[in-house]
């Protein structure tokens, strides 16, 4: 994990997880903390080193690659955390993840992991989009769902820290079918990327770039494409169960789904397609025959 520097104040660790730092003389703002213990004390023992200071804590969402750390940095350091309100209830509550994942059932033991599940943290304050100060911290704050129901981002110092709102190219292309839970939030919530004003983005799976409008834009097309690709489907078909759309797009793109938790991350990722025609009206859903089917208008 590399501790790089953007300008005067803003930092990031770029690693499988990034973690955004801002430093105003004895305060600094910690964004996000890593899956666990291991990742997370990497970045307090360089922050340590370089006698740079943590007071804040914000977590973009509430999913546990980007909270895992979180209780280290809260039981070690004196820091005011803050959270999106909604995904507040989830780092308070963690096991709500892989009980959501598994559709409202209890989840088995193998879904009770530090991949699905992080340890609980305290959110003392929740915020919600708009402009915030906590003391020396300016911040705008915009509410980028699709990804998670409730996501932040932050514009601090002229730089977006923009949560799982967007993915690098290669984090697409590496998981063929990226996890989002509305494709048609997440298109919109991209569109509200680029017209974003800020000198940088840090995606949480990247690396900084000035100009990231081009990724933003590139994942738009990628969803799209998904998108357009499970239309066809569902046209050439007429009608299609879930069960086999989930089938078809995780056979289709080659993706691992030999473990429970791998293939309820892609069960859900692939009905957020389907919602995003759902919401467009280009299929429609009912139940038949006991199964929920789809098709084309």
């Amino acid at each position: 994990m590399e501790f790089k520097q953007i300008n005067d104040h803003g930092y990031y660790f770029e690693g499988a997880v990034n973690i955004g730092y801002v430093h105003h003389g004895d305060e600094g703002l910690l964004i996000d903390a890593g899956i666990d213990k291991s990742s997370i004390r990497k970045v307090l023992r360089t922050l340590e080193e370089r006698g740079l200071p943590i007071t804040h804590l914000f977590i973009t969402h509430a999913h546990s690659d980007h909270y895992g750390g979180a209780h280290v940095v809260q039981k070690e350091k004196k820091v005011h955390v803050i959270a999106p309100k909604f995904e507040k209830a989830i780092l308070e509550n963690p096991m709500l993840e892989p009980l959501y994942l598994f559709g409202g059932n209890d989840p088995l033991p193998e879904l009770r992991n530090k991949f699905l599940e992080g340890k609980p943290i305290v959110v003392e304050e929740t915020i919600d989009e708009g402009k915030y100060c906590f003391n020396s911290f300016e911040m705008e704050c915009y509410i980028l769902p699709g990804h998670s129901y409730y996501q932040a981002g932050l514009v601090i110092d002229n730089i977006l820290y923009a949560g799982d709102a967007y993915f690098s190219v290669e984090q697409l292309q590496k998981h063929k079918i990226p996890f989002i839970t509305d494709a048609h939030a997440t298109i919109k919530s991209l569109k509200r990327l680029t017209q974003i004003d800020a000198l940088g983005g840090v995606p949480g799976h990247g690396i900084f770039e000035i100009d990231f409008q081009e990724t933003v834009q590139k994942n738009m097309e990628y969803h799209v494409m998904l998108l357009e690709e499970m239309h066809c489907y569902i046209t050439s078909k007429k009608t299609v169960t879930h069960e086999e759309l989930v089938h078809y797009f995780c056979s289709h793109f080659q993706v691992n789904t030999t473990q429970l938790s791998q293939f309820l991350l892609f069960r859900t990722a692939v009905t957020a397609y389907a919602i995003g025609l759902i919401k467009e009206k280009k299929i429609t859903q009912k139940i038949e025959n006991y199964r929920w089917t789809f098709c084309s208008n």
